[in-house]
């Protein structure tokens, strides 16, 4: 799914648009200890109830598409009878009126879901009827094309809130409030099947997770039967290793600072598009040979990368470098450039020591003061 089709999904979590039918809950302890559960018709629960809901089912389609939301496709062994996606069709197709279904579903959460709070698994059915758009894009309500019958699953910490005073108005008096225990914003959570091209698609699941460092692994692999991918700091961290085993001691200034230029430029070309810029080992062997990588570095790149990263593996091209600033770091200097002038900044030996130089020509400040330039040192006479 793209950002487009999310937020069209996401739209619906509203008390106008709403198209739950259905709701399911159920509330663990840190023991793994079911505390309660209940199921029932959504529209059968108070507005202002159905309101914070809601905020929560949105919070699960939010972030950023290949950080916090996650295409996942279920391997084909899943897709058969017992497999993980097999069981989610058969949750799905039966509006979750079937409760043993819904107590396996959360049996499975609760055995492969490695947290050691409180938390409320929220489950619900819905029906969204996809409608028809005009050549110019414009909704035609009352004209559906497709019928997206779809599960969300939102699992939601829950934590006691916090101490203070307050008055009690029992005993008319201020005294210590009542410390509830409140659901709060959803760590992980997933939609099935997932919305691509404006219709169902049940070989995928868009994966939502909080800290996209911490995606929990073992929630997608063993709840969805899918294997997460790279986090953005382990993209960043095999991106940075394929250069410099591909580089070794060509990896100077130039080059790098090169690539990363070529790079943000890429991605500045396709902000628009409505798919994030990937890299597959194809398109990386492109800006290294375009960034000036010489071809004799380049001979044993195919088998860096998939040593590296695997042979299937595209990274986000987002994660991989700052589109704003360029860091240059030596264990006593920091310097940072915005990524269009790197031209001010240069590599040179001075008096047999390899120095940045960069050019002061605008203004400048040291600790906030303003400074004055170096001044031009007039000519000689002769």
């Amino acid at each position: 799914m793209n950002k487009k089709e999310t937020l069209e999904i996401r739209k619906l979590f509203t008390q106008e648009q709403s198209c739950i039918l259905r709701i399911c809950s159920c509330y663990v302890n840190e023991r793994k200890e079911k505390v309660c559960a209940s199921q029932g018709a959504f529209l059968s629960l108070a507005k202002d109830e159905a309101i914070k809901y809601n905020e929560l089912f949105k919070s699960t389609l939010s972030g950023t598409i290949g950080k916090n939301l996650l295409n996942m496709e279920f391997p084909t062994r899943q897709e058969f009878e017992g497999g993980t996606q097999e069981f989610l069709l058969r949750l799905r197709d039966s509006e979750l009126k079937d409760e043993t279904l819904v107590t396996e579903f959360f049996d499975r959460i609760i055995a492969g879901f490695d947290y050691s709070d409180h938390y409320d698994i929220l489950l619900i059915y819905g029906v969204y009827d996809v409608p028809q758009k005009t050549s110019d894009g414009a909704e035609l309500f009352d004209s559906s094309e497709e019928v997206f019958p779809f599960l969300l699953c939102s699992i939601c910490p829950v934590n006691r809130s916090k101490g203070g005073l307050s008055y009690l108005p029992e005993l008319n008096c201020i005294g210590e409030r009542i410390r509830d225990w409140i659901v709060e914003p959803p760590v992980n959570g997933f939609l099935f099947p997932a919305f691509h091209d404006r219709r169902a698609d049940i070989h995928q699941t868009l994966y939502y997770t909080k800290n996209p460092e911490n995606s929990h692994p073992e929630f997608t692999e063993r709840i969805l039967g899918s294997v997460t991918p790279l986090s953005p700091v382990h993209q960043k961290e095999a991106f940075q290793s394929i250069l410099m085993n591909t580089l070794g001691e060509d990896a100077d200034y130039e080059v790098i600072s090169s690539i990363h230029e070529n790079l943000n430029d890429m991605i500045a070309e396709t902000k628009d598009e409505p798919e994030p810029l990937t890299l597959t080992k194809t398109n990386m062997k492109h800006l290294l040979e375009a960034s000036g990588v010489p071809q004799t570095e380049l001979n044993h790149f195919e088998e860096t990368y998939e040593e590296i990263a695997g042979p299937q593996t595209a990274f986000m091209a987002s994660n991989l470098t700052n589109a704003k600033k360029l860091s240059i770091e030596t264990p006593d200097i920091v310097i940072k450039v915005n990524s269009d002038r790197t031209d001010l900044i240069r590599t040179q030996f001075i008096n047999g020591r390899q120095c940045f130089v960069i050019a002061v020509d605008d203004h400048v400040e040291l600790n906030g003061m303003s400074i004055k330039t170096m001044k031009k040192i007039p000519p000689m006479e002769p």
